[in-house]
């Protein structure tokens, strides 16, 4: 007589209390798709949203401090090798540093922010991150910067920076500085009164540009806002500009205009002011377009770009 094996027992003791393997395992996927979805605004919440989409997409170089957990942190544009974040070593006094534009990265960039964030934190000096790719081990990143911090953004024309005054630059690293410095354009904030994060920057070529990140929440209504204002002829900042279009990024909508290179930035500051009345007694109006506007409409659409 053949004698059959016990079976074994359905080990449950990594099943979370109250679930059944079927439920654990439907529990594990819906996790894992969450993952994988891309957040509409990934610094959506924050006061500093607009500031941090634009050092993330077009600030060649710039830099911000924000206390976290009373650490002092400092968010930059990029690092050396486009590295995630640094802790300086302690004789060159210690600075935590965290990059927005990174080589490795995931598709949430609120994620990746907070996941570095939080490692920099409890790194130790020397040490440094080149993946910034959230694994969910990460914080919200909401819990980490208060919502209502701005940043005082700090722009430069290189990429000295890096290294403390004083410090002997790596031969290894003198050429990549060297190739760095001369790939910055031209850039400035402007527009600190006004919502949003506006930049101007001259990247050579006969014109220069503004580009307006914008946070107002529903996009249809912005690009309507700005099609009514294009069918009045308004939809300029002066003498000398033009509309460009607008760019979608983070779940915001950049508008773009050109600009005389010979002309200073701040001179734009009145022009910016009154357009931005204009956007927003147009987001506000909710008649149907007309004809013309219809086809400033289509027009905007036909040159949007998602980045």
């Amino acid at each position: 007589m053949v004698q059959r094996k016990p079976k074994k027992k359905k080990n449950r003791e990594n099943l979370p209390e109250g679930m059944s393997r079927r439920e654990a395992k439907l529990a594990a996927r819906a996790k894992e798709r969450e993952q994988f979805q891309k957040d509409p605004r990934p610094f959506g919440g924050l006061a500093a949203e607009a500031d941090l989409v634009a050092m993330q997409e077009f600030v060649p170089s710039a830099t911000t401090q924000v206390d976290i957990k009373g650490t002092p942190v400092n968010i930059v544009t990029v690092l050396p090798g486009a590295g995630a974040a640094l802790v300086r070593e302690e004789d060159q006094g210690g600075e935590r540093f965290v990059a927005l534009q990174v080589t490795n990265h995931s598709q949430n960039p609120g994620r990746d922010l907070a996941y570095a964030i939080n490692w920099v934190l409890s790194a130790q000096p020397g040490e440094t991150l080149q993946s910034t790719v959230a694994d969910g081990s990460q914080p919200e990143l909401t819990s980490l910067i208060d919502d209502t911090f701005t940043p005082d953004i700090t722009t430069h024309q290189d990429f000295s920076w890096w290294f403390p005054e004083g410090v002997t630059v790596p031969p290894q690293i003198q050429q990549a500085l060297r190739q760095a410095n001369d790939a910055v354009l031209p850039s400035e904030k402007i527009g600190a009164d006004l919502p949003g994060a506006i930049w101007w920057v001259n990247p050579g070529g006969g014109k220069a540009h503004i580009r307006w990140v914008r946070t107002e929440n529903n996009e249809a209504q912005m690009l309507a806002a700005l099609a009514r204002i294009a069918a009045r002829g308004e939809l300029h900042l002066g003498e000398g500009t033009k509309f460009a279009g607008a760019f979608r990024t983070h779940g915001l909508v950049v508008p773009v205009f050109d600009l005389d290179p010979a002309v200073a930035a701040d001179t734009y500051e009145a022009a910016l002011a009154d357009l931005d009345k204009k956007i927003t007694a147009e987001y506000a109006n909710d008649a149907a377009l007309t004809a013309d506007e219809r086809k400033q409409l289509d027009n905007i659409k036909s040159r949007q770009v998602t980045i």
